[in-house]
């Protein structure tokens, strides 16, 4: 398999994780993933819960069907990865149980997958080629 068409499977896969991850928001993971939200911020955990499932979803869908703007959405995917990152944080340091993450070591391990996120989300769009373009100008 050649490198393009790699990346397009990772680009589908990822959009198909996320639109599995978006949809467990919505329905019968809504409880698992307020453990993610931070004690600090002030709205309503469910609430929370719900609008980040929405951009999951519509995230994952755009993933597949971004069609000439690929890296654009690669760039935004990987900002929403980084923007969740204090949830994640959150979860390690308030000791919060969720998805069988129920140690402070298997929470920590956790927060390392976020960067691998991150970086397929780049990679399987070409974000990294338009970042290094667009702000090496």
């Amino acid at each position: 398999m050649d490198g393009e068409r790699l990346r397009t499977v990772g680009r589908w896969v990822l959009g198909a994780v996320l639109v599995v991850a978006g949809i467990g928001h919505l329905t019968s993971q809504r409880v698992e993933f307020r453990a993610q939200v931070p004690s600090w911020v002030p709205l309503d955990a469910d609430l929370v819960v719900l609008a980040s499932g929405v951009v999951e979803v519509v995230l994952g869908v755009a993933l597949v069907a971004a069609g000439g703007r690929l890296a654009w959405v690669g760039v935004v995917v990987a900002a929403f990865f980084v923007l969740i990152v204090p949830g994640n944080v959150a979860q390690w340091v308030e000791g919060r149980d969720a998805f069988g993450l129920d140690s402070d070591a298997e929470r920590f391990v956790r927060l390392w997958f976020q960067p691998v996120l991150v970086v397929w989300a780049l990679w399987s769009t070409g974000g990294w080629r338009w970042l290094r373009t667009t702000l090496g100008r």
